[in-house]
């Protein structure tokens, strides 16, 4: 079977085709972006739709329309910009995705939009011109999506710390190649840093040793969200697109000319209901990332794979790990891999790992590789600040779908080029490349469908074709959410950058407060900007599931599991009270949701941190203090405190709190969950606060925070007070 390793050399931002096309050859990449974003919205827009059609209505076509023109089978971010790249051509265009839209790979990125500084570096000193074409076309699209998503994506500053003097010119020379291949894309250029500069801009950076610093520029995007955008682009074009709908089996006809069996469509099934149904289409694309060699095997039980699954492990800690807005790159780690650490929704991301793996539905983050993580992150801190276990706020696992040859076993080696094959029996299949070139990657695919099977289609035309949400965005859009609905500033922030020109339709859905501000959108959780309206506007984008609301059209499951976890009833409720889930529902919506927390989103590792297990290694001194602590809580020395106990010494510091919160604050610290918190288990927990294993445990807080308050309520002695005078 011939493959084609498809990558492009020097693509006009606007696209040799496209550009040719539309006549503008002679113009130069910026002019030629925006005339050819005019020219592209205006040969499709007659076909949008201001309401995007039900998942029901969505289902219904699919199921009622005698032939598709295209059938993709992927909802990732290849997949939506396959189905967005043929319907923007005039193709009668289907896509059904086994789980959510983004479920897999799409959102466990390390949210960059970049061209790829390392494979720039391999095609320098390898003198590689399929790399360098690689990071040529990545940049190109770089600079795409950033326009064509403004609320999603921004540039991103990203310091590259130099610790040795000969490295400076080394990596600086690289750096300015990284900007003179992007040519008039560069987002900004890149400058050195003095040691003085460097440390006030990035104040957390290891001291010793430091001679100076790089700062080079690359994109940054809601990964979630900008493949649901997609999706929803594809949608509004006419796209029929369905979430929790699985490939069965495909289907095959007779080729009355050839007398070779050809793929015809795909035997399709709705998860959430079990109903099986028939969808046709003159050409099947296979975009399903990691599980591109099952589809493929679908069509032909011999084919040989061509794939080869990597893990990387991201990990998210608190925003104070990291500046506002300055990334940085470790480019050469303890055992050669890369490491960014970038600020993100205000919190760190730290990652990643890149190890083969299995392919599997539901990855999961290894302690080896949080671990891992946390020792290189340590490498470029100062000492000042204690980088703790008891920090990784969440966790995750994405599989990077490679394309290699079989016998093919180190991963970091390999191109990140993408694949399109087009099978005797006419299934097309878009494996390998990365986020950034999804758009590229789409167009490649189809223009290789519409040769092979003669599909009457236009040229492509997703440069420059505004995302959903991004056509009406603007910087200052937030200011009239606050100033028309009365929104929290940095709610209305968050709208304006999730929803983009759509914020004000989840404004619409906000209940008033009561309050005298904000007067409307209540917060799921205090210390993020989500709020309850996002969930109903969410069963708008197909979420399905409580899965889908905290994890992809929130992402709440990805910045802090606990916080999570807590919101986890309140958005049950919403989706029951919208989709008229019984009781029965409502459980099993919530222990799926906590599963999808505890394995896939780190919960597991974060709370095997502390457990009935864990070693005491404290001093005596610590013992005898902490045991102290202890027992103004436990008066009666019973061993162990309850509620009742927290409860009676808050009310002697005049402190009210709920009791269904001391439940979950004690139940925390309850290793062997029999209602009470024994002095064994509250020295288990100092133990591993002190060696960094537990952090924010609200339990220790709290009656450290109302020890304090007793011991400034005990009576002044006599002989202190000067007898009384």
């Amino acid at each position: 079977m011939a493959f084609r390793n498809v990558v492009r050399g020097t693509l006009l931002i606007g696209g040799g085709a496209v550009a040719t096309v539309f006549g503008l050859s002679h113009l130069t990449d910026k002019r030629k972006a925006s005339i050819t974003s005019v020219e592209a919205a205006e040969l499709i827009k007659s076909s949008t739709q201001n309401e995007l059609p039900s998942r029901e209505a969505q289902l219904l076509t699919l199921q009622k329309t005698k032939e598709f023109d295209v059938l993709v089978i992927g909802g990732g971010a290849t997949g939506c910009g396959c189905a967005l790249d043929a319907v923007s051509r005039g193709l009668k265009t289907a896509l059904v995705e086994r789980d959510d839209f983004s479920s897999g790979t799409s959102s466990r990125s390390t949210k960059l939009i970049h061209g790829g500084v390392r494979y720039l570096q391999k095609a320098i000193m390898n003198f590689d011109i399929e790399q360098y074409k690689l990071v040529k076309e990545a940049l190109h699209e770089r600079a795409n999506l950033l326009e064509i998503a403004p609320h999603l994506s921004a540039p991103l500053p990203i310091m590259l710390p130099v610790y040795k003097w000969w490295q400076l010119p080394y990596y600086w020379v690289g750096i300015k190649a990284y900007d003179l291949v992007a040519g008039s894309q560069c987002l900004r250029s890149s400058y050195i840093l003095s040691k003085s500069k460097a440390l006030e801009l990035f104040p957390m950076l290891q001291k010793d040793k430091l001679v100076g610093a790089i700062v080079y520029y690359d994109g940054q995007h809601n990964d979630a969200r900008m493949n649901l955008a997609i999706a929803l682009t594809a949608a509004r074009y006419g796209a029929a697109t369905a979430n929790y709908t699985e490939v069965v089996r495909l289907l095959r006809r007779t080729d009355p000319e050839s007398g070779k069996e050809r793929v015809c469509g795909a035997r399709c099934r709705d998860v959430l209901t079990g109903q099986e149904f028939d969808v046709r289409a003159k050409c099947v694309i296979n975009a399903t990332g990691p599980f591109t060699d099952s589809v493929r095997r679908m069509d032909n039980q011999e084919v040989k794979n061509i794939c080869q699954p990597s893990a990387g492990v991201h990990i998210v800690m608190p925003g104070y790990y990291s500046p506002d807005n300055m990334g940085l790159l470790d480019p050469a780690t303890s055992d050669g891999r890369v490491i960014f650490f970038l600020p993100w929704e205000k919190m760190t991301i730290a990652g990643t790992t890149d190890t083969p793996t299995e392919v599997t539905h539901h990855p999961i983050p290894t302690e080896d590789d949080i671990n891992f993580i946390l020792t290189e992150v340590r490498n470029y801190l100062s000492s000042d600040v204690e980088v703790r276990r008891g920090d990784v706020l969440a966790a995750w696992s994405g599989i990077r779908p490679l394309v290699t040859n079989p016998n093919s076993k180190d991963t970091q080696s390999i191109s990140r080029n993408h694949v399109v094959d087009v099978g005797e029996s006419g299934l097309v299949t878009i494996a390998g490349g990365k986020w950034t070139t999804y758009r590229s990657m789409a167009e490649d695919t189809l223009d290789a469908a519409i040769k092979a099977h003669n599909l009457k289609a236009g040229p492509c035309r997703t440069v420059g074709l505004f995302l959903e949400g991004g056509k009406d965005w603007s910087p200052t859009l937030y200011i009239r959410l606050v100033q028309d609905y009365g929104l929290e500033s940095e709610v209305a922030q968050h709208l304006a950058a999730t929803y983009g020109d759509q914020a004000f339709e989840v404004a619409k859905l906000a209940k008033v407060t009561g309050k005298r501000w904000p007067i409307v959108g209540k917060r799921l959780v205090s210390e993020f900007p989500y709020i309850e309206a996002e969930i109903k506007y969410a069963l708008r984008e197909y979420a399905c599931t409580a899965v889908d609301v905290i994890s992809r059209r929130t992402r709440l499951g990805f910045l802090n599991v606990q916080a999570a976890e807590e919101a986890l009833p309140r958005i049950v409720d919403i989706m029951a009270k919208e989709l008229n889930w019984k009781e029965q529902k409502k459980k099993e919506e919530l222990e799926a949701a906590k599963n999808f927390l505890y394995y896939e989103m780190g919960y597991k590792s974060r709370s095997e941190q502390l457990t009935d297990r864990s070693e005491i290694n404290l001093s005596p001194s610590d013992v005898d203090r902490y045991t102290k602590r202890f027992h103004k809580f436990d008066k009666d020395k019973k061993g162990f405190i309850t509620i009742l106990d927290v409860q009676r010494v808050l009310e002697n510091v005049n402190v009210q709190m709920d009791a269904n919160n001391l439940h979950e604050i004690l139940n925390e610290v309850d290793l062997n969950k029999n209602g009470q918190v024994e002095l064994n288990e509250f020295l288990q927990l100092m133990s591993a606060i002190q060696k960094g294993f537990v952090s924010s445990s609200r339990l220790a807080i709290l009656m450290k925070s109302a020890e304090e308050n007793l011991d400034q309520r005990d009576p002044i002695p006599v002989h202190r007070s000067g007898g009384g005078v």
